[in-house]
């Protein structure tokens, strides 16, 4: 082999295949979730793509889990939280210039956020014991009164006060940065 060759030709391992296929397979939606994230800022979008598929490198568990249909919601939410991490960071440093446009542009949810949260939600309320989460799915996601949950489930309403309680304490301990939405 020529030093031209060496240098150009270096073996792959299985973790390399496994990443660039994770990034031919997700990067756009991802991207395209953090550019949203990062009002527009491609630079730090593409930073945080690239972190979020280290992340994926670093916990190859999360990503042969079989509870998972797909790893897309996993890779989803890691970039979620390091863009949401991204931005706090900045906020507590002073504004550079330039960042003052930047930060009276409106901020508006998207569908691929709201989509993410869903997915956390989900998942989140699979860890729920079945009472709780038919109480949960009743009286938080059907709209059902507390009687009309209890007729339904055939159980007395304090029961059902209860339930729904310690169902969504079990929900703040599993989805922590939506803790002040469960209140």
């Amino acid at each position: 082999m020529s030093a031209a060759t060496t240098l150009t030709h270096r073996p792959t391992t299985t973790a390399e295949h496994e990443l660039a296929a994770l990034q031919r397979e997700h990067g756009r939606p991802l991207f395209a979730l953090l550019l949203r994230l990062c009002d527009g800022d491609r630079q730090r979008a593409e930073d945080l793509v690239q972190e979020t598929l280290v992340r994926a490198w670093q916990h190859p568990e999360a990503l042969r889990a079989d509870a998972f249909d797909s790893v897309r919601p996993w890779l989803m939410t890691v970039a979620r939280r390091l863009a949401i991490d991204a931005r706090r960071a900045r906020q507590a440093r002073p504004a550079e210039v330039g960042d003052a446009v930047l930060e009276n542009a409106p901020v508006c949810a998207d569908h691929a956020e709201r989509a993410a949260a869903a997915l956390d939600v989900r998942e989140a309320v699979k860890t729920l014991t079945p009472e709780h989460r038919d109480v949960l799915v009743l009286v938080y996601f059907e709209g059902a009164s507390v009687a009309e949950a209890a007729a339904a489930l055939g159980i007395p309403p304090g029961t059902v006060k209860s339930r729904a309680y310690y169902a969504l304490r079990a929900l703040r301990r599993v989805l922590p940065g939506y803790a002040a939405d469960l209140h």
